[in-house]
């Protein structure tokens, strides 16, 4: 089993890993960023929406959004929270490696580094030939990431902080020549630990770039945070966008 596949840590970890904080910034991005702008009933695609912390306000301004995940504990948490908010959403639990929908979507999104999971190259390149293939002429993909370049600047040291009843430590770890990057999350209550890790693919800017090209992408660019600023020294995270072009390849 790689490590994705365990539920126990999408239910353990899930609101460490997917806090209220975090589901307020991604609702104040979809209303303001013009990355995430789309028009009314557009089709959209969250790869990997986890609880729906992009997908739900998506829908909220009229997108119809498909989220897709491999997890039903995630997806569960998506449906009652599009419930809660009144929209709709339509969940596939399907492993993105798999997942392809020819010629459905305006706009794929794949937010908080959920590309990149595989250890094999291979197995990342099928994902972004899947979204291409499932893209309409002229649609877009969207790829938000933590990049190579903003952990070499800024660090990985370990950080504890307080979460609700308890602390949580992490612990990031680079592997290999700065291939992967792997974080070790300790989770401490009262007198109960629980552990857990992810890990992903650490890319540069230069290297998801050249993947999307060789997956067929055009109109490749990269963007330093989510109001479209340069991705240069001051950048917050990577964001790699492009676009199937209108060929029909």
């Amino acid at each position: 089993m790689e490590w994705f596949e365990n539920e126990t840590l999408w239910v353990d970890f899930t609101e460490v890993l997917f806090s209220a904080g975090r589901a307020d910034e991604a609702r104040a991005r979809v209303a303001s960023s013009p990355l995430l702008r789309v028009p009314a009933a557009a089709a959209v695609l969250d790869l990997g929406c986890g609880p729906g912390a992009y997908a739900i306000p998506l829908a909220g301004r009229g997108a119809a959004v498909t989220g897709v995940d491999l997890s039903a504990a995630l997806l569960k948490r998506a449906e009652a929270g599009a419930a809660e908010e009144g929209v709709e959403l339509r969940l596939v639990r399907a492993d993105m490696r798999e997942f392809v929908e020819p010629d459905r979507f305006d706009l794929a999104i794949s937010m908080y580094t959920s590309f990149g999971l595989f250890a094999d190259h291979d197995d990342n390149m099928r994902v972004l030939r899947n979204v291409r293939a499932s893209l309409k002429p002229g649609g877009r993909l969207l790829i938000d990431l933590y990049g190579k370049e903003i952990l070499a600047r800024d660090g990985g040291l370990p950080h504890v902080r307080d979460v609700e009843g308890g602390t949580l430590t992490v612990r990031g770890t680079i592997l290999g020549d700065w291939e992967r990057f792997r974080d070790d999350f300790i989770l401490v209550r009262g007198d109960r630990a629980r552990t857990a890790f992810v890990e992903h693919t650490l890319y540069s800017a230069s290297e998801l770039k050249a993947m999307l090209v060789e997956a067929g992408f055009t109109e490749v660019e990269c963007f330093g945070g989510f109001d479209a600023e340069p991705f240069d020294n001051h950048a917050r995270r990577l964001i790699v966008r492009g676009s199937r072009g209108s060929d029909t390849r």
